[in-house]
């Protein structure tokens, strides 16, 4: 790193850029000068960490120091001579969806694993659960398994949505909190690979989750989670209203989205009930991720 201030962010216009959703337009500033090295957090939106801990003002740095921007960790080296301040380097790096590795962005795909998944989104906020490495996990497995149904990537989806629904089980299982905009998200993406796939093992699991945490899914999800009952209602429709029933008593307390969606969850119950089950088809229970 030459003399002057090196910013380091998701943006094209910064001094290093990384495509992580972790990481923010404008993430971090790192200063060289006569006085030694110092990191600055730009108010991103997942913080800056050296040696483990966020920083919460411009903190010096030592040789060796290990900065943890997105889910990249860089180390600051002590060098001489030092160069000349710069406007832009040359390089740009792309985080790889399916590895977590970083490679070059002229790159078409991972050199390490060959995946042409790409997680150059919005910034995604790391806060799925308590535990930081989960959090960053699933958020990228979200990434990349929206890219994977996009791209009709079947065997990929079905790799990735066992991990991401594992993951989930994981916390759940510790008692930590799952955060609710993040499952959401979700559970949006696994409901679609039910769509995929024809397998409606997925769309069973967002049911049992939503039943398990006592919560009401947003409208998105319960979209897509009809889409899924209209090709298997037979299977879907025990677990459907074993969540309906978890939820019972919620109606009065829910706020304005609450209601609607515990209305369109009626509704869609309501409708099996009409439509009847599908000859062949047996009411299956959650048999959990294998």
């Amino acid at each position: 790193m030459p003399r002057g201030t090196t910013v380091i962010g998701r943006s094209l216009d910064c001094n290093i850029t990384i495509e992580d959703p972790l990481v923010s337009r404008q993430h971090a500033s790192i200063v060289v000068d006569d006085h030694g090295g110092r990191v600055e957090d730009l108010g991103s939106r997942n913080g800056v960490r050296i040696n483990g801990l966020q920083i919460r003002e411009t903190t010096a740095l030592r040789d060796g120091d290990r900065i943890r921007i997105g889910t990249q960790d860089f180390v600051f080296c002590c060098v001489e001579p030092a160069g000349k301040a710069h406007s832009k380097t040359t390089g740009v790096l792309r985080l790889c969806a399916k590895c977590r590795l970083p490679y070059p962005r002229e790159m078409v795909a991972c050199p390490n694993c060959e995946a042409i998944e790409q997680t150059d989104e919005e910034t995604l906020s790391g806060s799925f659960g308590n535990d930081d490495k989960s959090a960053w996990g699933v958020q990228l497995l979200v990434e990349a398994l929206e890219r994977a149904l996009t791209l009709g990537r079947i065997a990929d989806a079905d790799r990735l949505v066992r991990r991401a629904t594992a993951q989930v089980e994981e916390l759940v299982a510790s008692g930590q909190t799952v955060d609710a905009q993040a499952l959401g998200a979700l559970a949006v993406q696994v409901a679609a690979t039910t769509l995929a796939t024809n397998d409606p093992t997925w769309a069973l699991w967002v049911f049992e989750i939503y039943r398990r945490l006592d919560r009401v899914p947003p409208v998105p999800v319960i979209e897509r989670l009809g889409e899924a009952a209209a090709k298997h209602p037979g299977i879907v429709r025990g677990a459907l209203d074993a969540l309906v029933e978890q939820l019972d008593g919620k109606a009065g307390g829910a706020s304005p989205d609450g209601s609607q969606a515990l209305a369109r969850l009626a509704q869609m119950r309501r409708s099996l009930a009409e439509g009847g089950r599908d000859p062949g088809e047996i009411t299956g229970e959650w048999p959990g991720p294998s």
